[in-house]
């Protein structure tokens, strides 16, 4: 018998892990770089941010990677760059309290959170 049967196991316990890492990150980022590439304002929109970025990156990302990928592949995956400002961007313009300060400080953001956040996911899935 377990003492605390109600706490999430496998894939529920990595996704909340998930979550974690990615508003970890998003904090991290705009904390860090004391508001220069991000301005975010509390540890509140940055899990609303979490969430939004894994639902955006769950369902609009590949669509939008399948019809990118002429210029993407022109662009020797530079482009892919690109898509990841503009997907940042539209977390912000739905998640109120995310702003993003310009195009290439949103680039940059955009280059360290999925750098970042792949590394740790990496970390952390390992069994």
């Amino acid at each position: 018998m377990r003492f605390a049967p109600f706490l999430p196991r496998g894939d529920a316990l990595k996704l909340i892990v998930r979550l974690l890492i990615g508003m970890v990150v998003i904090f991290g980022v705009a904390y860090l770089s004391d508001g220069s590439l991000l301005q975010i304002d509390g540890w509140t929109v940055a899990f609303w941010a979490a969430v939004v970025m894994g639902v955006v990156n769950a369902v609009i990302r590949p669509v939008v990677k399948i019809l990118a990928l002429p210029i993407t592949i022109l662009t020797l995956g530079l482009f892919s760059l690109v898509l990841n400002a503009l997907l940042l961007y539209l977390v912000a313009w739905i998640v109120p309290g995310l702003e993003i300060v310009g195009f290439i400080q949103t680039v940059v953001a955009a280059l360290i959170i999925s750098v970042v956040t792949s590394v740790a996911n990496k970390i952390a899935d390992k069994d």
